[in-house]
């Protein structure tokens, strides 16, 4: 891990998403559908489907909209069809960047991504030109105040986990795909509530920025997650703490 907090990128990207409320139920609702529709409405059964409600009450969508959409999904209502459509390029400065979007036009979809790369001085790439340098992993923070290091330390690795890192507001723990149910199972058991959880493409090697370079990065990345269609955007960059703060700030 690098030596700064996930949950810093995260609380980052909050505060964009809280600043637009309406925007980001749109897109957790097409996340549902999506999911219902790969592998069945039954969360029990399709653990994306159970993430992206996860995800969903978090942000306090209703109830009988998250069932909307999951019926969008199976098929029991009417709606768009949606497809997963993965774009790959580079940030200023050769940062590697993946975005992941949900749309029911691909054309327009593509078309309109295309441009905000263009408008960042750089461009879209071909498949696979960054792709292999990003793994998935399952990335849970826990706020420090809900439970000590080796609480955290014992239940974590017990359960599957990889690392737990220790930071100033909160615990992070880094685990693969298929312990992600069994870590979060497992705190929650432990009654220590999660601050976030989610399934990430973190980079194997990553690049620190400056204020300059990450300021450039960071613009690429907000025009990007505000585009309706755009779910998640991941980059091998590294930006410090103090340098993220003062870019969420300005």
């Amino acid at each position: 891990m690098s030596g700064h907090s996930h949950w810093s990128r995260i609380r980052h990207k909050k505060a964009v998403v809280d600043a637009r409320r309406g925007r980001a139920w749109s897109k957790l609702a097409r996340a549902i559908t999506v999911a219902a529709g790969v592998a069945g409405g039954n969360p029990d059964d399709n653990p994306r489907l159970r993430l992206a409600i996860d995800k969903a009450r978090a942000e306090n969508m209703p109830k009988d909209t998250i069932e909307k959409a999951i019926k969008k999904g199976t098929g029991e209502l009417e709606g768009a069809r949606y497809e997963d459509v993965l774009y790959e390029g580079y940030a200023p400065g050769g940062i590697a960047v993946m975005c992941q979007a949900v749309t029911d036009n691909r054309n327009r979809t593509s078309a309109e991504v295309k441009k905000i790369f263009e408008r960042a001085g750089t461009s879209l790439g071909a498949t696979n030109c960054v792709a292999f340098m990003f793994k998935q992993k399952g990335m849970i923070a826990v706020d420090r105040q809900r439970a000590d290091e080796d609480q955290i330390m014992e239940i974590a690795l017990e359960a599957g986990a990889d690392d737990i890192n220790s930071y100033e507001q909160v615990f992070e723990i880094t685990c693969s795909p298929g312990a992600f149910e069994s870590v979060k199972n497992a705190l929650a058991e432990a009654e220590i509530e999660i601050e976030s959880a989610d399934l990430s493409m973190v980079a194997d090697t990553e690049i620190k920025l400056d204020m300059d370079r990450a300021r450039k990065v960071m613009r690429l990345v907000d025009a990007l997650e505000e585009h309706d269609d755009v779910d998640a955007v991941y980059t091998n960059s590294d930006i410090p703490d103090d340098v993220l703060a003062q870019l969420a700030n300005a």
